[in-house]
């Protein structure tokens, strides 16, 4: 039997490796893993107690149409009922989106370093990827639109953008889709928005007055702390989240994980709290990356990428080595690292681990 031609060649996703594997491998008892942007706080009490009550449910169904957090979020965000769609994570609806609009010959536009998930899906598709450079780490969105043209059916943006962690401000993205024509689908990726106080930082929620073709993409498996639940959402026009909705497997989220979202979108002292331990590790991280010398991108969501002077893969498995996980291998950052910002005294020992490799890659040389 032979596979569809268009995704013979298509890499799997790759994520951080795993705590498991890497103590088994290198025989070290403790592990450090800040390379899935994981939260290192876990999850909201409340959302704890909802998945208990749940174990109960383990033989029946979802509710397929997430009826009660459906709810519940458009309450939130001030939203209609029939503007939001479940998955298990954005990445399943980044995944039924371009099933939904791409057809073999569209042409979809995405930066070049950012998540991978959009050009996969895009290549299932057999639609044609174009993809245009960072500008300083950062979506050069006159770019971007200058690829527009009648064959194009999707933008991607992701905003902070993984993984350098960079942002769009609200004029630069508003001026950008008052450019794009109504044909287009705009996906604005906001996995890591709620860990942003910045008052440049867009609410992609609020544009969605002003620009039809835009969807929304945010996750509960960020600052919520429920990755291992695998649940995120889309918000759009209503137009838009039906026709996304037609190609959405049925039961596609867990009762668990419903229940957990609602209990945990109401837990505002969690995220609160989440949020200003970040903010911290991020002042430090930058802090301490500057007196190592190291350059880094100023980091907006739970993450930040550096410059280590040196191939990432080395550093990746030297730091690996120490009991840290890091995240390498950037196609158009081969020298760069990108790291969780972590509880402060994983963001210590990582910085540690850290100094020691460099300070042997410099005796070395």
């Amino acid at each position: 039997m032979q596979p569809k031609s268009n995704i013979v060649h298509l890499p799997v996703y790759q994520p951080g490796k795993p705590v498991e594997d890497v103590k088994r491998e290198l025989g070290l008892t403790e592990i450090i893993k800040l390379a899935s942007n994981e939260n290192p706080f876990g999850c909201s009490e409340h959302a704890k107690a909802a998945i208990m009550e749940e174990l109960v449910n383990l033989n029946i169904y979802p509710d397929g149409a997430s009826i009660e957090l459906t709810a519940a979020l458009a309450a939130k965000l001030g939203v209609e009922t029939n503007q939001l769609i479940f998955g298990t994570g954005s990445s399943e609806i980044i995944l039924m989106v371009a099933r939904a609009f791409l057809v073999p010959g569209d042409e979809t536009i995405m930066a070049d370093e950012t998540f991978p998930q959009y050009k996969h899906n895009a290549e299932i598709e057999n639609a044609r990827v174009i993809e245009v450079p960072l500008k300083d780490g950062k979506h050069d969105l006159p770019a971007m639109l200058a690829k527009v043209n009648n064959r194009t059916k999707i933008i991607w943006i992701c905003n902070p953008n993984n993984p350098t962690g960079t942002i769009v401000s609200i004029p630069e993205l508003t001026e950008f889709l008052k450019q794009v024509p109504s044909h287009v689908l705009v996906v604005l990726d906001e996995a890591y928005g709620e860990y942003i106080e910045d008052p440049d930082y867009p609410d992609g929620v609020q544009l969605l007055r002003e620009f039809r073709n835009l969807i929304v993409l945010r996750t509960f498996s960020k600052i919520y702390g429920l990755a291992s639940l695998r649940i995120g959402y889309g918000i759009g026009h209503a137009d838009v989240i039906r026709f996304t909705n037609q190609v959405r497997e049925p039961f596609n989220t867990t009762r668990a994980a419903q229940a957990a979202a609602k209990a945990a979108i109401a837990d505002h002292a969690f995220i609160t709290y989440c949020r200003e331990q970040n903010k911290q590790g991020i002042a430090y991280l930058s802090g301490q990356f500057d007196r190592l010398g190291l350059t880094y991108f100023p980091a907006y969501g739970n993450f930040m990428m550096f410059d280590a002077k040196r191939p990432s893969p080395e550093v990746f498995d030297a730091l690996l080595r120490r009991g840290i996980i890091s995240r390498s291998r950037w196609t158009y950052y081969p020298n760069h690292i990108r790291i969780t910002v972590g509880t402060q005294q994983q963001n210590e020992q990582f910085i540690a681990a850290l100094e020691q490799v460099l300070q042997e890659e410099t005796v070395q040389g």
